[in-house]
């Protein structure tokens, strides 16, 4: 009986829309104003932060298309370091990215539940507010939304686009109407829809002088926001027309979501002074709806905190299919337990690494419901994905004379006088914004275990005894794996 194959059928849209859904969400409506709470001293330099922040994502998704057009297979991560690096380093990539991503994917679910409160604050339901409070009713939301994304990229490629390309349609227009109404009004507008409704008065702040300490902390927490465009490149087992969609795929999904960042978080700012924010981040959950709402009526309120929670549900779908041919990949290598590149006979999706993905993104929700704090998760996920990032770049260097055969599959940037300098530049960026995080994270006053740094290492040391584990016993069966890694996996 033929073995079965995943199914090759995720076109342009399905790819762009893997990204897009992927980026846009819970970072774009959260962050932007939790950073307040985070890198106290930001102030009105959210935008700048924002900026910076997007050099090295745009480095890295350069980087990223490059690799694409020349290795566009399931488990793009780790195919791409390990077959331009080594297999340790390719497995230390993929690890890293699995990890994180699925930690995300557990934050993101965490946070969906403050989206629904806010649904209710907004149509007056406060009983109902009040019950999503519940620290366990939270909890079993937050894991329900999970499985229920499990589920979709169990039932088949076909089933995940028609879920998640009307949810990226539905997102831009949702968040586009934020856009509008944040360049409509003003902060004056807000002022005094705030002593209407409250009674009260934006906090009087002084702004604190914008300094390196303040800004290079500040993009590395937002750096965050900019990662999910590489969900795109794990699908290159099921893209069609791959060596093409997959870099177009990428390249529109960080360009075209970068602009939409920036406009969304400065029409937020532009009509909610950022004394305000400052201050509300300190006593609570802030999403960007739920601040316009004190400038909308009521009804359009609801509707767009509504479809900013539904919108934001379709971040794990995108995530999980991502994280789940990582280990698909590594099962296909023979460096992870040989189930997880099991295929599904009738749906043809990997099913037992879409529901080890889920496990260990169940274990990240319990992580956020016991720390009481899902920054935890944005800062493992940073740490992880500047690593990942940073291999990606040394990959595109090392990759013409550590494999010349692949490297000469390249066709985004073929020039190599132009590819190198910036995969370079890409390398050094991305190796400073890591040194910068790490230090702001060991330096936090906060117990050991909640740094994320430490949390990462304790997880990829655990990963490491597995993949050499494996690797030895393909020596002991007779299996090359560095020979194996030399030619890419069957399409």
């Amino acid at each position: 009986m033929k073995t079965p194959e995943l199914d090759r059928g995720l076109g342009l849209t399905g790819l762009v829309a893997t990204g897009v859904c992927a980026m846009i969400g819970g970072a774009i409506n959260i962050i932007p104003f939790a950073i307040q709470r985070s890198v106290p001293g930001i102030g009105p330099n959210v935008f700048p932060a924002y900026l910076l922040a997007g050099v090295p994502a745009l480095l890295a998704g350069i980087a990223f298309a490059i690799l694409a057009s020349a290795m566009p297979r399931a488990g793009g991560t780790y195919v791409y370091a390990s077959r331009a690096l080594n297999p340790y380093l390719g497995f230390v990539a993929s690890f890293s990215q699995w990890m994180a991503i699925s930690v995300a994917m557990g934050v993101v679910s965490y946070l969906l539940v403050p989206f629904l409160r806010d649904v209710a604050v907004a149509a007056g339901a406060d009983g109902l507010a009040a019950f999503l409070e519940r620290g366990p009713v939270r909890l079993a939301l937050s894991l329900g939304f999970l499985w229920t994304a499990v589920a979709v990229n169990i039932r088949g490629i076909g089933t995940y686009q028609r879920t998640v390309v009307p949810l990226m349609f539905l997102t831009l227009i949702l968040c586009g109407l934020v856009i509008v109404a944040g360049f409509w009004y003003d902060q004056a507008d807000f002022v005094a829809a705030l002593a209407a409704r409250d009674g009260s008065t934006v906090p009087d702040i002084a702004t604190t002088p914008l300094t390196a300490a303040i800004l290079l902390p500040a993009a590395t927490i937002l750096f965050s926001s900019f990662i999910g465009f590489d969900s795109i490149a794990q699908a290159g087992g099921e893209a069609r027309n791959p060596g093409r969609n997959l870099p177009l795929a990428i390249l529109i999904a960080v360009g075209g979501v970068a602009i939409f960042y920036f406009l969304f978080t400065t029409a937020l700012y532009h009509a909610v002074p950022w004394q305000f924010v400052a201050d509300q981040a300190t006593r609570r959950d802030l999403t960007a709806p739920g601040l316009l709402g004190y400038l909308l009526p009521r009804p359009l309120t609801v509707l767009i905190v509504a479809g900013a929670a539904v919108a934001l549900i379709k971040d794990l779908p995108a995530m999980l299919l991502g994280v789940s041919r990582l280990m698909f990949a590594w099962g296909e290598d023979g460096i992870f337990p040989a189930a997880v590149a099991r295929v599904h006979p009738v749906r043809r999706t990997p099913h037992v690494a879409i529901l080890a993905s889920g496990i260990m993104a169940s274990l990240s929700v319990l992580g956020c419901y016991v720390a009481r704090d899902f920054f935890l998760g944005v800062d493992i996920l940073v740490t992880a994905m500047l690593v990942n990032f940073f291999l990606m770049c040394l990959s595109v260097i090392f990759l013409p004379s550590r494999n010349p055969a692949i490297a000469a599959r390249i066709t985004v940037v073929p020039n190599r006088a132009l590819q190198l300098p910036l995969a370079i530049l890409g390398a050094v960026v991305i190796a400073g914004f890591f040194v910068i995080h790490t230090w702001k994270d060991l330096h936090a006053p906060i117990p050991w275990f909640l740094r994320s740094t430490w949390d990462w290492l304790i997880v990829l040391a655990i990963g490491s005894l597995i993949y050499f584990r494996e690797t030895r016993a393909l020596a002991r069966r007779g299996i090359d794996l560095a020979a194996r890694c030399r030619e890419l996996p069957p399409q």
